[in-house]
């Protein structure tokens, strides 16, 4: 438990330290996120951003299991 609390701080520390380049990158705003704006509404719904780091996360865990 110790050692995955650890680890689970390490990387939101490296997470915060790439904060200014990871802030510059698409995400939430990839072709087929969803956005739609009228007079008093506004709706966004991030598909493909969803889809990307379910894939990501899904990827990094099936590698970190093998």
């Amino acid at each position: 438990m110790q050692q995955l609390l650890i680890t689970l701080g390490i990387i939101l520390l490296l997470l915060g330290i790439a904060w200014p380049w990871i802030s510059q990158l698409p995400l939430g705003r990839l072709p087929g996120d969803i956005h739609i704006e009228r007079e008093n509404f506004s709706f966004h719904f991030p598909l493909m951003t969803g889809l990307l780091i379910s894939i990501v996360i899904s990827l990094i865990l099936w590698w970190t299991r093998k």
